[in-house]
């Protein structure tokens, strides 16, 4: 038994405490400062492209030092691992608040999103050994629960304290959070075993490059129009080639490799893995979609939006309430094709919405979406590491958090993509039918010929051709959803319940 694994009842809530502030203030980050965007560029004079920059390096740095938090926890230990990240991430939220010009705005976030990357996935690693395996499923829908709702919360909030305060109160805010957090930290939570194990510099290197280059790829693609674009092809085939290296530096090595091939041979972890990209993607996602839908076809104010969009948190925690009993009485399996068909229902309730809606619509989806979110999201959680050693914990919960990710990133990256294009194509397609010789259009707009006229009537038809991408875009998740659950048989029988004692024997 390790010193994580002995910790009492008390100690376990209070360690949980400061590990959910250190991973919701992460998390929420991701989202916080998007609302901020048009302030902060008029503070630091930069230009739209510039300011992608902003958002781009936090979410760059991130993805490439989410590998390697595993073996700085396995190296140094998780909790100067933890308390370095909290550190860093929220000194660098202070500089993020003092920025005055663009550099230093990007820097900041440089170093924002490379001290926060291990948060999340440490987080999780801690919450399962400080857990007895018959916890393990109320543990993660706590952690789910806090990595979920955080994004949900972050534009309301952001869009508050911007309104109400300044942008740079975005950043602020996560000073007295990670003080506490960073203090919880220190003082409750044991230190994990540490192992003196030489740094795949090679691995390191070429598993770095792929995941910059191809966040880069999917974050400025729809900006630079893809691929005729050549500072994307560049990022692709740099992207395609690192891979390539660090696949075969991975399979062929006699060395120590950055990565050990014992998480890829666990079956159930790579599938959990597979499963967390998709959950990423449709979750993602959506939340990329809905604030632009309803704030700039809506007009929505920001904090409208959020309140709107804040009960599919609510649906999250439903789930969590049930989630911990269900799936010790009911293979694990059928929990998670049933959060993957309620997903597809309410995607499929998203493709009914229109520009004459009222916000239950938007309220009623997000609630069976957060639902069947976390009947996915929390029996994968702990399915994914129920067959793997704790040994391995560190390197596959940063890999099981990077899946995430890259599935999220590209998802926005697709449905951004294709609402540009489809709002094209539908326009087109609405346009044609708008002719001086329909009698019905003359009724409207007598004065044809008016330029004003038909600068207002071509504003509804981009607004009608805005609204059918949208359709389409949520359409395109829900088959996506459906597509997912026949794969939920490749899940080991029975789940993380009764898998997890097996994991814990080997330690």
């Amino acid at each position: 038994m390790t010193a994580l694994s002995a910790v009492s009842a008390s100690r376990r809530g209070l360690i949980t405490v400061s590990l959910m502030l250190g991973s919701i203030m992460q998390v929420l980050d991701n989202t916080i400062a998007n609302v901020a965007l048009p302030h902060i560029q008029g503070a630091v004079s930069a230009s739209q492209d510039q300011m992608a920059w902003v958002l781009t390096s936090y979410i760059v740095a991130a993805a490439i030092m989410t590998p390697l938090s595993g073996w700085l926890a396995g190296r140094f230990g998780r909790k100067r691992v933890f308390l370095f990240s909290i550190a860093g991430f929220t000194v660098a939220s202070m500089l993020c608040g003092l920025s005055q010009s663009l550099p230093q705005m990007v820097l900041a976030r440089l170093l924002q999103g490379a001290c926060g990357a291990a948060l999340v996935p440490m987080s999780q690693a801690v919450m399962l050994d400080i857990n007895p395996p018959e916890r393990h499923a109320r543990a993660m829908s706590i952690w789910v629960t806090g990595i979920t709702v955080g994004p949900i919360v972050g534009p309301a909030l952001g869009g508050w304290l911007t309104d109400n305060h300044n942008w740079r109160w975005v950043f602020y805010i996560n000073v007295p959070f990670g003080i506490l957090a960073f203090l919880g930290t220190l003082a409750f939570m044991p230190e994990s075993e540490t192992k003196r194990s030489p740094f795949d510099f090679f691995g390191f290197a070429t598993l770095s490059l792929a995941v910059g280059a191809l966040q880069v790829t999917l974050d400025r693609g729809q900006i630079k129009d893809w691929f005729s674009s050549p500072e994307i092809c560049i990022e692709a085939a740099l992207c395609a080639v690192a891979f390539y290296l660090f696949v075969v530096h991975m399979l062929t090595s006699r060395r120590t490799r950055f990565l050990d091939p014992a998480l890829l041979k666990d079956a159930t972890f790579l599938t959990g893995c597979i499963f967390m990209s998709a959950v990423g993607l449709v979750l993602y996602a959506t939340l990329a979609l809905l604030p632009p839908l309803l704030q700039d076809l809506m007009n929505y104010p920001v904090v409208t939006t959020g309140l709107v969009t804040a009960p599919r948190g609510l649906g999250t925690m439903l789930a969590m309430l049930v989630i911990a009993r269900l799936v010790r009485i009911v293979d694990v399996r059928w929990v998670v094709g049933f959060g993957f068909a309620l997903t597809a229902f309410a995607a499929w309730q998203m493709t009914q919405f229109d520009l004459q809606m009222d916000a239950s619509k938007v309220i009623w989806s997000g609630v069976a979406q957060g639902c069947g979110t976390g009947l996915v999201f929390v029996p994968l959680a702990g399915a994914a590491f129920a067959t793997l050693k704790p040994s391995l914990r560190n390197e596959g919960a940063a890999l099981f958090s990077l899946s995430r990710n890259l599935g999220s990133s590209i998802g926005i990256s697709i449905v951004e993509t294709l609402l540009t294009r489809n709002t094209q194509v539908a326009h087109a397609s609405l346009a044609e039918h708008l002719t001086p010789f329909r009698s019905m259009l003359h009724a409207q707009m007598p004065a044809f010929g008016d330029a004003r006229a038909l600068t207002a009537l071509n504003a509804q038809v981009t607004q009608q051709a805005a609204m059918i991408a949208y359709d389409d875009n949520f359409k395109l998740m829900m088959w996506l959803a459906l597509a997912a659950i026949p794969l939920v048989f490749m899940l080991r029988k029975g789940g993380g319940a009764r898998a997890q004692p097996e994991a814990v024997a080997v330690e």
